[in-house]
């Protein structure tokens, strides 16, 4: 067996740590934040800021690490990506393809150039007729991110000068707003096709740019579908990506949809649990192997109805306890505060995810649209 290092400490990387341990690797897992879900719970721990790549390049040669394994946040894949530029891991792309997926210019770019779905981008210097969303080019989770209507110039500065601060370059992306709904897909591609995908409707209740309740999608129409995953399989191999997961978030209305939001690497807040309680298919299991050199394999899918809710507030809370306002059959409930903690609004503090398992459809989307018309508890502190 080999010896592997995984970059990332916080808790949605868990299943992943625990495939390859169960696999046989021995594991050591590297993050700047002792207090880390990982870092706490499991020996193997190598406290390292990876967002220095010269530093976890350091660390790969001196552990003699043969596989290096990307967490669930962008900046583990990004430095992941520098490190395998120089030391040749397997299952992590180019710098160049990394850079083009990562950052939200330059993806606009190049989907603009290949004839990818995108929404129309605008420059800085330009005062749309439009509304417009305004956000950093390399920062996350909603942060930074402001909708301007058309014509308010005062608004259109402000919201410039907010997503340049938030950006690491300070720089920011201005852009057609959109007023579809949010979905992701979710693929495994071997040599460029797509081999097993998965549809997510996403809903953001307690901040309107960070997803917060999501399911399996419902009788999703398949002529989209198909387009979608036409545009991915053109992507992979225009950017000739490894074999792997490609996770996308896209907007949807009517007929037609526009990609926002490309990554690599595994989603956060345990997407990977709700694709395999819905289905069955192993998820994490598929993920990990592309950086093990292995494919990943179709299996059949059982579909189980279940909804995947973080616990957020819109504002800030001293956390006492949570009234629940309908019954529901509680699958998984993993929490992240505890009783006295001030929680910050989202995107910055979440209280718990739960994962809840319904008996239909129909019970499905009712508990899915409590979560998301802020019905399904209220916060008690």
């Amino acid at each position: 067996m080999a010896k592997v290092l995984l970059v990332d400490t916080n808790f949605s990387s868990g299943p992943i740590l625990n495939f390859l341990r169960n696999a046989g690797h021995t594991v050591v897992f590297a993050g700047g934040n002792p207090r880390d879900f990982l870092a706490k719970a499991t020996p193997g721990y190598q406290q390292l800021d990876y967002s220095n790549p010269a530093a976890l390049a350091d660390l790969c040669t001196r552990l003699g690490i043969e596989y290096l394994v990307p967490g669930c946040n962008d900046r583990s894949y990004y430095s992941c990506a520098e490190v395998a530029d120089r030391l040749h891991f397997p299952g992590i792309d180019s710098l160049y393809a990394t850079e083009t997926i990562n950052h939200k210019q330059k993806f606009r770019s190049f989907a603009q150039g290949e004839g990818l779905s995108v929404p129309r981008v605008f420059s800085a210097t330009e005062t749309p007729n439009c509304p417009v969303i305004v956000k950093p080019v390399d920062a996350y989770s909603g942060r930074g991110i402001t909708v301007v209507q058309a014509d308010n110039e005062a608004q259109l500065k402000q919201a410039l000068e907010t997503a340049r601060a938030e950006s690491k370059s300070g720089d920011c992306l201005m852009e057609e707003f959109v007023d579809g709904q949010l979905y992701s897909h979710s693929a495994f591609v071997v040599n460029g096709r797509v081999l097993q995908d998965f549809v997510v409707i996403e809903h953001g209740s307690a901040n309107p740019f960070v997803v917060d309740t999501s399911h399996i999608a419902l009788d999703f129409p398949e002529d989209i579908h198909r387009r979608i995953r036409r545009e991915i399989e053109h992507m992979a191999q225009s950017l000739r990506l490894c074999d792997g997961l490609i996770h996308t978030q896209f907007l949807l209305k009517g007929e037609k949809f526009w990609l926002v939001e490309v990554t690599r690497r595994c989603p956060g807040d345990l997407y990977s649990q709700l694709i395999e309680l819905s289905t069955g298919f192993p998820y994490v299991a598929s993920y990990t192997k592309g950086f093990l050199g292995q494919h990943a394999a179709p299996g059949p899918i059982k579909q189980q109805f279940i909804l995947r809710h973080t616990v957020t507030l819109p504002h800030e809370g001293l956390l006492q306890h949570l009234h629940f306002k309908h019954p529901l059959h509680l699958e998984r409930w993993v929490p992240i505060a505890s009783t006295g903690d001030l929680v910050a609004p989202s995107p910055a503090g979440r209280i718990a995810l739960l994962f809840a398992r319904c008996a239909s459809a129909a019970e499905l989307q009712t508990l899915a649209r409590h979560a998301v018309n802020r019905q399904l508890y209220t916060f008690n502190g």
